[in-house]
């Protein structure tokens, strides 16, 4: 049997991809390249191109290659950009992934593990976020992975198919081989933003939001490094296949750290004492978000291997190095 990887061409999907065929596992990638890269994705793993909204292209795709599962990624991920175009995220993150939840019920597919998002959690008022914590998302980009998570609850009690949600913190660094990394030039992420203006790719740094009930009055995250939530995703397959419940799992290391931490540990690292600019809140940004990391410890048995914010930033900068060489994405 083989794993289908919506979104395989991506950052996340790409290093999923990767811990998958490290052991060995049959990997197909579908992905429309909208903001994925071919060289991400390893030669030995066929790379089917279009729209995982496709119910036909897909259905196609899993009797040719023998799917028994599939790990969703593809999705329009900025906070923002999901304020100023809902009903593009809307499309996108929900009626797509209504349309390959539907061909995976009509093809037989018996597994389904989803990228879903802590935004889900909206401003929670608690110190630290459990699965049991209220889903009140404030933000477009939140309601659309919401809903979805929503849709395979219903079909999954309505037909034989096992999920497991995973919903991530955020989300650094780079696959520690150098294999890939975060290549999308204009991405919003902190800490690659971050590594850019300090390799001189930026001019300056803005940080959005000074006045946050933290301790040093900007943002609150917990931060995880790319290659332990790849990890994570081979574990929930694991769980599945071995007839394991359906499961919804944050993924955080239960660990929080403001955007000027994060500034400073990326000054620290590079070495580079790089101009940092104050700028005001973005619509959708919630103050502080950090997770107990407990359940998904207790129920898939992992284990992180990188909770260390200079490891996750050195990284990410060894990534941003590479792209800067001649023929690299």
């Amino acid at each position: 049997m083989a794993v289908l990887v919506t979104g395989g061409a991506g950052y996340i999907g790409s290093h999923t991809v990767l811990a998958l065929t490290d052991r060995g596992e049959k990997v197909v990638v579908l992905d429309n390249m909208s903001t994925g890269f071919s060289s991400a994705v390893p030669t030995t793993v066929p790379l089917v191109v279009g729209d995982m909204g496709d119910e036909a292209l897909v259905k196609a795709t899993v009797a040719e290659h023998g799917i028994d599962a599939i790990i969703h990624f593809a999705a329009k991920i900025v906070v923002p950009e999901s304020v100023s175009d809902p009903l593009g995220y809307y499309l996108n993150n929900t009626v797509k992934s209504r349309a390959l939840i539907a061909a995976a019920v009509e093809s037989g597919v018996k597994h389904i593990i989803f990228s879903s998002t802590a935004a889900v959690y909206g401003e929670p008022d608690v110190e630290r976020v459990a699965e049991e914590t209220p889903t009140d998302p404030v933000s477009p980009y939140g309601r659309s992975k919401l809903m979805t998570e929503w849709m395979l609850r219903d079909a999954s009690r309505a037909h034989p198919l096992g999920y497991v949600v995973l919903r991530y913190f955020n989300v650094a660094g780079a696959d520690p081989k150098g294999r890939t990394g975060q290549s999308t030039p204009r991405a919003t992420h902190l800490i690659k933003v971050a590594c850019q203006t300090a390799l001189g790719q930026r001019p300056y740094l803005e940080v959005f939001g000074t006045d946050f009930p933290t301790p040093d009055g900007s943002c609150l995250r917990d931060y995880i490094h790319v290659s332990d939530l790849a990890r994570a995703h081979v574990q929930a397959l694991d769980h599945l296949r071995g007839g394991g419940e359906n499961l919804t799992l944050n993924c955080g290391y239960g660990q929080g750290y403001s955007v000027l931490d994060v500034v400073e540990t990326v000054k620290k690292v590079s070495g580079v004492d790089f101009e940092v600019r104050m700028a005001p809140r973005r619509a959708g940004d919630p103050a502080s978000i950090v997770a107990t990391g407990e359940k998904v410890r207790a129920t898939l048995g992992w284990t992180p291997e990188l909770d260390d914010l200079s490891t996750i930033v050195a990284h990410a900068l060894a990534w941003e190095r590479h792209l800067t060489t001649p023929n690299a994405r």
